[in-house]
Parts: C-alpha cells; structure tokens; sequence
C-alpha cells in the first residue's frame, strides 16, 4: 500500500476551506503561482499515522465550467495530476449552493470526500443534516467539521484515507443520473467515443457531458486525438443539443443544470429536516402542498383520475367522427367490391379489425399527452417523491416508481427505464412490477367494455382499474420481496426538478414519439393479426347448421309481408321495424352458429372451461389469448368475431350486449386484462433485460394473478346477485 497520498481541497468561496488547509498544514506550506496561470497556489504537508499526505488548496470555485481560470485550474489540476481524493468543502449552512460544484466533482468520476463544514451555523439555523443518509444517496464518506474551532479534521482525514483504500480495492464512483431526456443524449455519446476507441484523459461520462455542453477545451482535445472521429462524436452531439432545444427551447447547459438542481432538490428533501428559513421559492412553495405528507397523495390521486376522465370523455367526440369514417369506408367498399372471399377478408378482417382498434388513437393521445405534461413541468418527479413511502412497504424507493409510472404509456420502455436503478435486485423487482401498470395498449379494451357496460362512470370506473394495477403491484413486490429479494434497499436519490411552464411544442413532441408504436402496430402485428384471427372465423367454409336459418328468414319475410300489406299508417311502420329487427336476430344467430363451429370457435370452446368461472366466455377468451401478441389485438379480434365493419355496420359495444356479456363479466374480463400476462415485446425485452427464467417466471405468475383476481371479482359478484 502506498505511504503517499495527495489529497485536493475543493470547494467555493467562503465555505472555510482555508481554515481547514491551515488546520491540515499548519507551517508546514508552500505558496505560488499555479503553472501558467496568475492564481495563487497552496500546498502542504501532513504527517498522519504512518501516512505522508500532500495537500493541495485548490482555488475557490462555484462550478468547474471552463468559464473562468479558477475553475478551469481546479479541473484541470483534478483530471491531469490524479490527485488521490477530492475532498470537497461544503459550506453546511447553504447546502444547495455548494452542492452544485458537489455534483460536477462527482461526475469526474474521482475518489471524493464531502465535508460538511460550518456544523456549527447550519444548526444555528435550524437545518439538520442527517449525515448517515447524505452518504448513503452520494455513495462517498460524509464529515463534519467546524473548521476554526478544528473539531473534526482528525475524522476527515482518517475518512480520506479510508476511501483513497476503497477505491483501491476496487470501489467506482456512483453515477448522478438525470432525466431521461438528457441520460439519453449521455448515451449516445458515450457510444461514439467507445466506438472511435481514442485513449480519453478522464472518465467517459464526464466527457460525453462536456461535449454536449460544448466544452471548447475537451473538444480540442478530442480534435487533437483525432479529427475524423471528433467529427462523428460531435455530430452526435449536435442532434442532441438540437432535440433538447426543440423540446425545452433552451440549450443543453440550461436544461442540465435544471437537472442539476433536481437532484441537488432531492438530496435535500431527503437528507435536510428542520428548516427553519423561509421558503420563498416558487418551486418550494408548490412543494408545500403537492408533497405534503397528507395533501400529497389526494392531489396525486385527483390528478390521475382527472386524466383518465379527460381521456375518455374528450376522446369520445373525434373517437365518434373515426367511427363513422370507418363506417363510412366499410359501407362504401361494400357497394364498390363484387361479392368474393376477398371481399370478406377486405371487409371483415382488415377494415374490421384494424379499425376496431384505430378509433381509439385520439384516446391514446389524448393519454401521452397527460403523461408528457406531468414530465415536463416537473410533477411526475413529484408523484415519485409522494410514492417514496409507499414503494418502501415493497422493499423500494420512489425512484421505482418512475419506471412504473412510465409503463402507463408502455410497458417496453417503462422496464428499459429501469437501468437508472442501482440495486440489481431492486431493478427484477421493479421489472417484475412494472408489467401491472396498465399500459396504453389495454386502454382500447378499457374504452370498449366500460364504455358499453359502465356508461357515465366509465372515466372513473378505468381510473379504478389503473389504481388497482399500482395496488398490485405494490403488493406484489411486497411479496416478492420477502420471499425471493431479501436484502438491504439500495439508497437513492429522487431528482426533483424545479417546475417549469410546459411548452406546446415540446408536449406534442413527447406524445407523437409514443403515439409512433402505436400506429406501428397498425400496419404490423395488429394487421396480421385481423387477418389470422379471420382466417380461423371463416373457415371451414362449409357449416352443417342446427337450424335452416335462411328458410326461417323467409318465412318471417313472408307473414310480415302479408301483415304490412294489410297494415295503414303507423301500424304498417311499426310491422316494417319488427320485420327487420327478427331477420337481423336470425342473421345474428346464423352468424354465431358459424363462428362457434369455426376453427377459432373450436378453440375458444377449449378454453371455454377454463375462462367460464370467471364469467368470459368463448369469444372473449380467444381475444384475450391473441392479446398476448399485443394488448390492441383483443379488440380487433373482438371486432372480427362479432361482425364489426359488416354490412350492417353493428358497432361492438352492440354485440358485446347482444351476446350475453353482462357488466359483472366486462369487469372480469377488464381486470384480467389489466393484470394477465405482457404482450410478446414486452416479455422479450424482460428476457433482455434479466433472463429467460425471470422473463418465463412474469408470465407464469401475472396470469395466475389476473385469473385469481377476476375470480375473486366474478364469483363474489355472483353471490351478491350483481351478475
């Protein structure tokens, strides 16, 4: 082990940081000029233990911006020397201002050492720093120290010293993770500086960020490296700097010290108690009511059910104009096109499955809209923040629940949100979780079943579904903690961004690059789906029928017939509507009889036992299996058996009645699609993300839960009298 150490003194202006140099050294100092540059440098020496320390006062810095000579000295001195440890003078009393530099020393990447000085004011102040949690969210050895009385130099050294071996022996700097937004531009960066293999000076995150905040003296030096691949990397750059712009209209320095101060917000909510000071920023004062440990979750809960409201009360007038295009088309190519088998699968199996599915686009938009403007003006943060607590029962944070809250749009990217966790165990967990919040896939089923069966209270009763979801899953990872994730939670540190005024542009944005998967799907699996799924309904084509349905028709064509021609007036009215709604039953039945002696009734009667206790019957069972595909195919399979898009232009919500579905079995059928098993994506991508025991395991158990769910529901319905 070597026997010498430098240690470098950081820290802002004022923050006592002399005091301590001089309480390390004592007249052991040397001053001059650092090389180049008129700025006064400290160094000294410390005999501690068996250990020679070199110490060396770095100037007095805010930031390591390259905007000033002090700041670019500090940094400069940090990635170049390779001091041993960073310790960074923090002045207790105003914590958020000194943690900003605090951040950027943690993104170098280096050994650090935060200390928290000026003990003595900050609890003259009436701000109570919990030491032990402030560690635990850094990941680096907190100290106080009064620094002119010297009370705690002697534990800031032994700590220094105890976290230069750490490191040593293998321990790395913990990430500060940012939105999502910008982690992503990080990212990407970051694989083109791999992909040129250039022998960097400093850490490749570091790097990536200053570059995407074009830093002029690290783009220099990627120039000098090499100019080719420099090109390559800054491109990247510039799509990113670009796409933040068109999101924010403002650059990507601004937007990440945004981001910066998120995290330095949720440091302090997490560690800092007892202010005694007023709060007087806007943000703050928001925070008061928003997360309030009592008001908090009322307004969470207000608010998301005011979203779902929105959702399908707004979305129901263009869902209306779609539904009679659709209509409209199906009618019009039925005049057009001679009578065939493509005819049928044109009409029956494309228009009718895909369209079954299309007029819920305004839905699905109107829904990521929400979903953005709760991102961008900084309250999903907040909503994570308030779930703090309750995650906790389950064995995580509320930063779990971003990922979760994520997978209300869709389940693929809420789990690959799931990397920004630290804790391998805490991220299965939360993947395992994630697949119970409702995606926007099942919300077409949602719209079709409570908008049938539930009418005015559909909003609410669908805002009930997606809090049922979020109770699951929360008792789910409660159980799944304790019987296979036992261990120690991770500590975390929740970004609580200041709240911005969300821009249109960046809202609509925000809502086209998640609606995008949706239409993808349309001309995809939804596509091929339609048409297997009518294939299987339409043949065989030959049906031996219980019942001469055709001469019955004509029988009944013929007495009314006689009847009408007998009839005045009104009477002759009435006859005529009497007539045509028996020869529609009848066709109705002829048509039942046809699909249920179909290869995909066949099917769906083998399933029938197995759906039958908890009120589903066949068809909605075969819907349900394809909806492992994807969850927007179990309308469009509904739509295909139930003759959605015929002639006759039956609309679904007619024939679910029509065929028996009562709302105690719509209520089933929904709370199993709420909690059964993933679409096929997103069961690959918990494959990749874990393995394929943990990616079979959720789909095992998700069904199980779903099937015991809707029992529970269907059967004490039942005995209550409500089916």
């Amino acid at each position: 082990m070597n026997k010498k150490f430098t240690i470098a003194l950081a820290g802002n202006p004022n923050c006592g940081k002399t005091t301590i140099f001089n309480n390390l050294t004592g007249a052991r100092q040397k001053v001059g000029n650092w090389p180049g540059v008129t700025v006064e440098k400290k160094e000294g020496k410390l005999r501690y233990k068996e250990y020679d320390l070199n110490i060396v006062d770095l100037p007095g810095t805010y930031s390591l911006t390259p905007f000033s000579i002090e700041e670019i000295t500090a940094r400069d001195f940090i990635l170049n020397e390779n001091p041993d440890i960073v310790v960074n003078i923090i002045d207790a009393a105003n914590l958020e201002r000194s943690l900003f530099l605090a951040i950027q020393i943690l993104e170098l990447g280096r050994p650090a050492l935060f200390v928290l000085n000026m003990a003595d004011v900050a609890e003259a102040n009436g701000i109570k720093i919990d030491e032990q949690k402030l560690s635990e969210l850094l990941g680096l050895p907190v100290v106080f120290t009064i620094g002119n009385k010297n009370k705690g130099i002697n534990t800031l050294v032994a700590e220094a010293i105890e976290e230069i071996k750490r490191f040593d022996e293998g321990k790395k700097s913990r990430n500060i993770k940012y939105s999502q937004e910008i982690e992503g531009c990080i990212s990407k960066v970051e694989t083109r500086i791999l992909k040129s293999n250039l022998q960097t000076e400093g850490d490749l995150r570091w790097n990536a960020i200053k570059i995407l905040e074009d830093d002029t003296i690290v783009k220099e030096k990627f120039e000098n490296l090499s100019s080719q691949a420099s090109i390559d990397i800054f491109q990247a750059a510039r799509e990113c700097r670009k796409r933040i712009y068109d999101l924010f209209e403002d650059d990507f320095e601004i937007v990440l010290t945004d981001d910066r101060y998120g995290v330095i917000a949720g440091i302090v909510k997490e560690a800092v108690t007892n202010l005694a000071r007023k709060r007087i920023d806007m943000s703050r004062n928001i925070d008061l009511v928003l997360t309030d440990r009592f008001f908090g979750i009322p307004v969470f809960i207000f608010f998301i059910w005011a979203m779902f409201q929105l959702t399908f009360s707004l979305g129901a007038y263009p869902m209306e104009w779609l539904t009679s295009g659709v209509a409209f088309l199906s009618q019009s190519l039925d005049k057009i096109m001679p009578a065939s088998l493509l005819k049928d699968l044109f009409l029956d199996g494309v228009i009718a499955g895909i369209g079954s599915v299309v007029i819920f686009l305004p839905n699905i938009l109107i829904l990521f809209f929400c979903i953005a403007l709760f991102e961008d003006t900084g309250y999903m943060a907040r909503a994570a923040f308030l779930m703090d607590r309750v995650m906790h029962t389950s064995g995580l944070h509320g930063k779990s629940f971003i990922p979760m809250l994520m997978g209300f749009g869709c389940n693929v990217p809420a789990i690959m949100a799931t990397r920004t966790l630290e804790s391998k165990k805490d991220r299965i967990l939360t993947i395992l979780m994630t697949p119970f919040m409702s995606c926007s896939a099942r919300l077409p089923v949602y719209i079709v079943l409570a908008g049938s069966f539930f009418a005015d209270r559909a909003g609410t009763i669908i805002f009930g579904l997606y809090f049922t979801g979020i109770l699951i899953a929360i008792l789910s990872g409660r159980l799944l903690r304790a019987v296979l994730f036992k261990g120690e939670e991770a500590p975390f540190i929740m970004e609580l961004p200041p709240y911005r005024m969300p821009m249109l542009k960046s809202l609509l944005i925000h809502m086209w690059d998640r609606s995008k998967m949706f239409l993808k799907k349309m001309g995809g699996v939804i596509l091929i789906g339609s048409i297997l799924i009518w294939g299987l309904s339409n043949f065989p084509r030959t049906i031996s029928y219980s019942v001469d349905y055709d001469k019955n028709i004509n029988v009944i064509k013929s007495d009314y017939s006689q009847r009408i021609a007998l009839a005045n007036g009104r009477e002759a009215e009435d006859l005529a509507l009497q007539l045509a709604s028996k020869v529609n039953n009848t066709k109705n039945q002829k048509e039942q009889e046809r699909v249920s002696k179909s290869y995909i009734g066949k099917i769906g009667k083998r399933l029938e036992p197995i759906f039958k206790p908890i009120g589903i019957g066949w068809q909605a069972s075969v819907a349900l299996v394809t909806g492992f595909v994807a969850k927007e195919v179990v309308v469009s399979t509904m739509g295909v058996l139930y003759g959605v898009g015929n002639n006759e232009g039956q609309a679904l919500e007619k024939a679910l009645k029509n065929s028996g579905m009562t709302p105690l079995s719509a209520l089933s059928m929904m709370i199993f699609v709420l909690l059964y098993v993933p679409c096929f994506a997103t069961v690959l991508i918990i494959f990749k993300e874990t393995s394929a025991q943990w990616a079979g395991f959720n789909v095992i158990y998700t069904t199980m839960v779903a099937w015991s769910m809707s029992f529970l529901v269907y059967q004490t319905g039942m005995l209550f009298g409500l089916g």
